[in-house]
């Protein structure tokens, strides 16, 4: 069985800053687009860096969803944070060059000089158990029973 608990907006604020990628869920071509993505936390908003060329670039005043998670199947433990927000580029000078500080440096090698801004509108998150009573393999870990 699963036990789950709903995280506080604290608990999930300060559970983002603990992993170096998250995964981006947009629409790109009227499909749902799902991009795993590094990021920081910066002032109530998610900052991601990338490409001026790929598809995250082109994100301008749309809703997207954020999500980080993280697992331990040794301990059968978890939590999930879901992130809403409007994504848009960034493009005030001064923030560009607070944000280009090396804390905020891309780990992926390549061209990362854009950056896209996903105000923390709306934030849940959950911390799940799974007991080992019934729990035969690590996908039931999202199950709920």
């Amino acid at each position: 069985m699963t036990e789950l608990r709903p995280l506080t907006t604290r608990e999930c604020i300060d559970l983002l800053s603990t992993q170096p990628v998250g995964r981006l869920v947009f629409s790109e071509n009227a499909l749902p687009a799902i991009r795993p993505v590094n990021f920081s936390v910066h002032e109530g908003n998610i900052i991601v860096r990338s490409s001026r060329t790929g598809s995250v670039a082109k994100l301008r005043d749309e809703v997207v969803a954020f999500e980080v998670d993280s697992i331990d199947l040794a301990t059968r433990t978890g939590w999930s944070v879901v992130v809403l927000g409007k994504a848009n580029p960034i493009t005030e000078i001064d923030e560009l060059v607070a944000l280009a500080e090396p804390r905020h440096r891309p780990r992926p090698g390549g061209e990362r000089s854009h950056f896209v801004r996903i105000p923390i509108e709306v934030i849940n998150g959950r911390m799940f158990h799974v007991s080992d009573a019934g729990a035969t393999q690590p996908c039931g870990l999202g199950r709920q029973e």
